[in-house]
C-alpha cells in the first residue's frame, strides 16, 4: 500500500467510525457500481476503507440525497452521512466557480473572487472530515446543571453546549485535565455558530458585556466592541474560536492523537467559517433550522 492508499484507507476507516450498516448499504445501492461494488455489497466497506470517499464524492449518491424535489435527505440515512456528502459536493462545486457570496454584515453578502481558497482548504481530507464531524456533533446537544465544590461549599453550576458563555464557564469548575475538552468545544461551537449562523452570531457578539465575560473566562485581553459592529464582532469570535483551539491543541499532552486537524483548522478558521457559510447559504439554508437547534443568546 503506497502513502496516497494508506492515507485514504486511514481516512475512511474514520468515516466507518460514523457510518451505520444501512448508511454503508444506502451508500453501495446509490454509487457502489463506480467502484466495483454490487448493491448488496455494504458490509464489504467495513474492510475497504479507502473506497468510502470515491462513493461520498461521486454524483450519483449526491443526486440520491439532495435531488429529490424537496425531500428530506435525512429520511433513511444518519445525519453524518448527510453532511459527508454535502461536504464532498460542495469541494466539486466550488471548484466550478470563480466567486461566493460573502458574508459581509448582517442580512448582507457580496459576491468575492475567493472560491480557490475555499477549494484549497477543502483539498485536504481531513478538512473534510472535520466539518462533516462538526455539523453532526450539533445534530443533538447537550445542556443542564452539574453541582460543583466551591470555597462556600456546593453550588449548583449551568452548561450548554449552544451558549459560549456559559460553556465557557465550565473553565472554571472542571478538573484541569478536562479544559482542553472545554477549549475544543468553545472552538467547534464558535466555527459552527459563526459558519452555519452568521447574522445571529455577530448581532450576539456585538455586546460588549458577552465580549469581557468570553475574555475573562478563557483568560484573553480585554477586547473593544462597538454595539453593533456586526463585522468587527465576528472578527473578534473567529479568534476566540483560533485561540480556543490552539489552547487546546497546547494543553494536551505531545503527540496529541488527533489534534493535529484542530492545529490545522485554527490557523485557516476563517477559511472554514467561509466554507460553512457557503454550504448553510446554497444547501442548508431552508433546513438548517429542523436539522440543528437555534443558537442560545
Amino acid at each position: 500500500m503506497d502513502e496516497g492508499e494508506g492515507k485514504a484507507h486511514m481516512v475512511g476507516a474514520r468515516y466507518l467510525e460514523h457510518l451505520s450498516d444501512r448508511d454503508l448499504a444506502w451508500l453501495t445501492q446509490a454509487g457502489g457500481a463506480s467502484v466495483g461494488l454490487e448493491a448488496e455489497d455494504g458490509p464489504v466497506l467495513r474492510t475497504r476503507p479507502e473506497m468510502i470517499e470515491p462513493l461520498l464524492g461521486h454524483p450519483e449518491v449526491r443526486g440520491r440525497l439532495f435531488d429529490q424535489g424537496g425531500s428530506d435527505p435525512f429520511i433513511g440515512v444518519s445525519p453524518f452521512l448527510v453532511f459527508a456528502v454535502l461536504v464532498y459536493h460542495c469541494a466539486a462545486e466550488l471548484e466550478g466557480v470563480s466567486f461566493v457570496r460573502e458574508w459581509v454584515g448582517p442580512r448582507r453578502r457580496l459576491p468575492v473572487f475567493d472560491a480557490a481558497g475555499l477549494v484549497d482548504f477543502l483539498s485536504d481530507a481531513k478538512h473534510r472530515l472535520f466539518l462533516a464531524e462538526l455539523m453532526n456533533s450539533y445534530t443533538h446537544v447537550a445542556s443542564g446543571a452539574m453541582w460543583v465544590r466551591s470555597a462556600r461549599g456546593w453550588r449548583r453550576h449551568r452548561f450548554g453546549e449552544l451558549d459560549l458563555v456559559r460553556l465557557a464557564s465550565l473553565l472554571e469548575v472542571v478538573p484541569e485535565e478536562d479544559r482542553p475538552g472545554v477549549y475544543r468545544r468553545l472552538g467547534d461551537l464558535a466555527l459552527f455558530l459563526t459558519g452555519l449562523f452568521p447574522d445571529h452570531s455577530a448581532s450576539w457578539a456585538a455586546s460588549p458585556f458577552h465580549a469581557a465575560r468570553l475574555n475573562r473566562a478563557v483568560g484573553a485581553g480585554e477586547t473593544s466592541l462597538d454595539e453593533g459592529d456586526g463585522a468587527a464582532s465576528m472578527d473578534w469570535l473567529e479568534d476566540l474560536g483560533r485561540r480556543c483551539y490552539l489552547t487546546a491543541c497546547r494543553s494536551v499532552p505531545s503527540p496529541a492523537v488527533g489534534m493535529s486537524v484542530v492545529a490545522s483548522v485554527a490557523d485557516s478558521f476563517g477559511q472554514a467559517r467561509r466554507t460553512l457559510n457557503f454550504m448553510a447559504e446554497g444547501h442548508l439554508f431552508a433546513l438548517r433550522n429542523r436539522w440543528f437547534p437555534g443558537p442560545a443568546g
